[in-house]
C-alpha cells in the first residue's frame, strides 16, 4: 500500500515540508512502484534508500522482497515513517545525515547495495559523486533528481552539460537517464522537472582517480578557455604532445579516455623529487 495525495497531507499532520532539506515527498503509487521496478531489486537484494521521508517510496521497495534501510535526517519524520513501515518486517529506519553518516557501519549486513533516493538538488551532486569515491560497497544507484542535474550526470563530450562531474560518473560508473518525473506528482509541488538516472559501478580505467580529478577540475574552473592556457601550470607541451591532445582544444571537448591520457602523461614524465638534506 503506497502513500496517495491525501494520505501525504493526513501523515504531515500539521508538519510542513522543509525547504532547508528540498522535501518534495512523492504523492503518486504507480510513479513509485515504476522507481521500485527501475531498481530492479527483489528478494535477496540490499537496499539503501535516502531521504525516506513519509515512506512513499520505501513502502513500493518493500513490496519488491528486498531488504530495505531506509535513512532519513529530519527528526520529525523518523517517527511517522516508523509507524508507516513498521507492518514490513523487510524494513529498517536509521535516522542519519546521508552526507555525514559512518557509510561502513551503515552497509556492514552485505558487501553488495543498490541506492534508491529521490535527493534534493543543493545535495544530489556532492552525494553521488563522493558515493562512487569512497563508498565501493554501493553497486548500482537509481536516483532521482532535477533533470538538469540528471543531464550533467549522463552527458558526453561536446555538449553543454558535459563537465567535471560527467567525467567523474564516467570514470567509476555508465550511467543513463532512464525516466522523466513531472511536477504534478509531488507534495508540494516543485517549479523543476526532474528525472531518474541508472548509474552502475564499473572497472574504472589504471589512472590514477586523484590525479585525474585535480587535471580535470584545474581544465574546468575556466571551461571557455584553451587547454594550454586553463592547464598552463599543470600540463607542458611535451606532455600534450605525448597524450595527443590538441592544447587549442577546450575542456568539454575531451573525452574519458583523452583526459585519462593527458593525466598519464603528466603523471608519467613528471620531475622526479628533489631529495631533502640527509
Amino acid at each position: 500500500m503506497t502513500h496517495s495525495r491525501p494520505r501525504i497531507h493526513e501523515l504531515l499532520d500539521g508538519l510542513a515540508p522543509r525547504r532547508d532539506l528540498g522535501q518534495n515527498f512523492v504523492a503518486d503509487p504507480n510513479t513509485v512502484r515504476r522507481i521500485a521496478a527501475l531498481a530492479g531489486v527483489g528478494a535477496g537484494d540490499h537496499v539503501v534508500e535516502i531521504g525516506a521521508g513519509l515512506g512513499s517510496l520505501t513502502l513500493a521497495l518493500a513490496e519488491t522482497g528486498a531488504e530495505i534501510t531506509a535513512v532519513e535526517v529530519d527528526a520529525d519524520l523518523v517517527p511517522v515513517l516508523r509507524d508507516v513501515v513498521a507492518p514490513s518486517s523487510n524494513v529498517s529506519v536509521v535516522e542519519a545525515d546521508a552526507t555525514r553518516v559512518d557509510w561502513s557501519q551503515l552497509l556492514a549486513g552485505s558487501d553488495r547495495w543498490t541506492l534508491v533516493a529521490n535527493l534534493p538538488y543543493n545535495v544530489a551532486t556532492p552525494l553521488v559523486c563522493d558515493l562512487l569515491d569512497e563508498v565501493p560497497g554501493i553497486a548500482s544507484m537509481l536516483v532521482m533528481v532535477q533533470k538538469e542535474v540528471a543531464e550533467r550526470f549522463v552527458a558526453s563530450p561536446g555538449s553543454k552539460q558535459y563537465g567535471a562531474v560527467s567525467i567523474k560518473v564516467a570514470y567509476w560508473a555508465t550511467a543513463r537517464l532512464v525516466a522523466t518525473v513531472p511536477p504534478s506528482v509531488f507534495v508540494p509541488r516543485p517549479n523543476v522537472d526532474s528525472a531518474l538516472v541508472r548509474i552502475e559501478r564499473r572497472t574504472p580505467p589504471a589512472t590514477d582517480p586523484q590525479q585525474l580529478f585535480a587535471v580535470v577540475r584545474a581544465a574546468f574552473t575556466h571551461r571557455r578557455k584553451m587547454l594550454r592556457r586553463s592547464l598552463s601550470s599543470v600540463v607542458t607541451a611535451d606532455q600534450f604532445a605525448i597524450a595527443e591532445i590538441s592544447p587549442e582544444a577546450r575542456p568539454e571537448q575531451l573525452s574519458l579516455d583523452d583526459w585519462c591520457r593527458l593525466t598519464d602523461a603528466v603523471t608519467s614524465t613528471a620531475p622526479a623529487a628533489t631529495p631533502g638534506p640527509a
